[in-house]
């Protein structure tokens, strides 16, 4: 949010080919609690909801409004993220499968950061109902870009984000850049998906990687234990080689809560 903001001020120095629209905000609702994840109404991820519903609750009328109004129509989309209030990351940029992957994979490209992640457009894929997916479903090239986390406004995750968009609108034709302008020359890793990793147990989650961490198959990725420590109730591994995207860094862990995610090379 913080590197959206900060672009589109700086737009206003920029020679311009073309039209952009910015939100900095989308979710007020989640944002105004400070609400990890969900929307406090009715608990519902608002990026597991597109491309929405007029018809049902809040974050399902909250990404009809969004996809009708801001999504369709558009050449090209950039939704801009960051760790949640408990999550670690290492910057990637996501993108789906789909009639326009070519140009979303361009895009994902000149965003600059250290992983560009692939997802197969299947009924089975590991994160559906996002704004990227519903954009790749009806021919739109969109990424989805992640610097940042833990629910801090970090220096360093804020440049990336204004560098990657800046890129963006260069690999759109709609600004020229400077070589020293533009986002971090270095090639990315490609990744094919992910997996997502959850406890089966509540308790005390202590990680034993970090973001970014290339791990190997049957690696320890971390414990979960009872919150006085006396026992430990689950140890997580690695179910394949690949490389850790994002981390919950708080302990607290319910039932079925989420862990971390692994990038498949």
């Amino acid at each position: 949010m913080a590197g959206v903001r900060r672009w589109t001020r700086e737009l206003q120095t920029q020679e311009l080919r073309g039209r952009v629209r910015a939100v900095p905000v989308l979710n007020l609702p989640a944002f105004a609690a400070r609400s990890p994840f969900v929307i406090p109404e009715d608990g519902k991820n608002l990026n597991r909801c597109f491309p929405g519903d007029p018809a049902g609750t809040l974050a399902d009328r909250l990404a009809h409004d969004t996809f009708t109004q801001l999504i369709q129509g558009s050449d090209a989309l950039v939704d801009a993220h960051c760790g949640d209030l408990v999550e670690a990351l290492e910057p990637f940029a996501f993108y789906d499968g789909g009639p326009a992957e070519a140009q979303a994979r361009e895009l994902a490209l000149a965003y600059g950061l250290p992983y560009v992640l692939r997802q197969e457009p299947s009924p089975d894929r590991t994160v559906a109902g996002s704004t990227s997916a519903a954009a790749a479903e009806v021919g739109i090239p969109a990424i989805i870009a992640e610097a940042g986390g833990c629910g801090l406004v970090e220096e360093h995750a804020v440049r990336l984000h204004v560098n990657g968009l800046n890129g963006v609108l260069a690999a759109l034709g709609m600004i020229d850049m400077q070589p020293a302008d533009a986002a971090d020359p270095l090639a990315p890793t490609l990744l094919q998906g992910s997996i997502w990793l959850h406890c089966g147990q509540a308790g005390w989650w202590e990680p034993a990687v970090g973001p970014g961490d290339p791990v190997a198959n049957g690696q320890l990725l971390g414990t979960v234990s009872t919150l006085d420590g006396s026992s430990v109730l689950e140890t997580i591994r690695a179910p394949q080689a690949g490389v850790v995207m994002f981390l919950t860094r708080s302990p607290a862990v319910t039932a079925g809560g989420l862990l971390l995610g692994l990038g498949v090379p």
